[in-house]
């Protein structure tokens, strides 16, 4: 038997797979068993009720899917009544996902869900920011900065960053997460991205544009995880892309500690266990004990140095 245990912050899961936010919900306990994972996210909440963005909500692209869903929601009363009750019966830590559209709205809702029955919030800064201008909090460090120590002050669970790779301060906003009090990272979120119907001429999506999920996803996240691991202390998760074992081991050698399927379940439901599987066989094969041999193994000391490429490229 391998070792699949990992560890973000004060939290010890059993394994490293977790659902993204949004892409689970109760009903996945009539396919999957719950206890497996190591990790329950939830779909994201607001304060109150939402109903979401104009239809169509989803399409396809090439390999991957646009989605621009505007987080419908119930409210913070009707989950906390109802949804966090269907949990306690699963002994696997329960992550509620979290947004809101501004730093004082954020901690209010934090400190709503800060109840018993709930082991981490992960906080969804990727979301547009009304006092910025429509911009999402994780776009610039200061903004990052503000909202996490708002958050840090509302709730003493574990808080996960949820960042944006719609920016071009990967390390700097990771850095402003870490430094405002945020116990881990997941990296990331969708990719901002249109996709228009040729013969109608019209966009695809009711909200005109949405966010990029699934394979075409990972190269980017994955070289964000990448980043981010060089520069905090913190853990981070891996989020964007993953179809199977593979995807998942390259975030973990690239420095991740724990990774979120998303897309891929909606594809095929059953897509987490099989990975823990998969996963699972290729320790046993490699003769590897313990997960956190693989975390930050990635063999980078011979790649060539950006800096003295650019000198003598031609």
């Amino acid at each position: 038997m391998v070792d699949l245990s990992t560890r973000l912050g004060s939290l010890t899961l059993k394994n490293p797979i977790m659902p993204a936010s949004g892409t689970f919900s109760e009903d996945l306990a009539d396919v999957i068993d719950l206890n497996a994972l190591g990790a329950h996210v939830t779909k994201t909440i607001t304060y109150e009720k939402r109903s979401g963005n104009p239809t169509p909500r989803v399409c396809e692209v090439r390999g991957s899917m646009l989605n621009s869903i505007g987080i419908p929601s119930k409210g913070v009363e009707h989950f906390i009544q109802n949804v966090i009750p269907f949990y306690k019966d699963y002994d696997v830590p329960l992550v509620v996902s979290i947004s809101a559209y501004s730093a004082d709205d954020f901690a209010r809702l934090c400190e709503a869900i800060s109840v018993p029955g709930v082991d981490a919030i992960e906080v969804n800064i990727s979301c547009p920011n009304i006092e910025e201008d429509g911009k999402a909090f994780a776009i610039r460090p200061s903004s990052t900065q503000h909202v996490m120590a708002k958050l840090r002050g509302a709730s003493d669970l574990p808080l996960w960053a949820k960042l944006s790779p719609n920016t071009g301060e990967t390390t700097e906003v990771a850095l402003a997460a870490q430094e405002a009090g945020a116990d881990a990272l997941v990296v990331a979120n969708t990719l901002l991205s249109m996709a228009i119907d040729t013969r109608s001429r019209k966009t695809k999506l009711g909200n005109l544009m949405g966010g990029l999920s699934g394979p075409a996803l990972k190269p980017v996240t994955l070289r964000m995880v990448y980043q981010c691991t060089k520069v905090v202390d913190i853990p981070v998760i891996g989020c964007g892309g993953i179809s199977d074992a593979e995807d998942v081991l390259e975030y973990l050698i690239a420095g991740a500690s724990a990774a979120q399927v998303g897309t891929a379940t909606f594809i095929q439901p059953t897509a987490m266990p099989t990975i823990l599987q998969d996963l699972v066989n290729y320790m046993e094969g490699r003769n590897i004990a313990a997960l956190t041999e693989l975390i930050g193994s990635v063999r980078d000391s011979d790649a060539v140095d950006a800096a003295v490429f650019m000198e003598t490229a031609p």
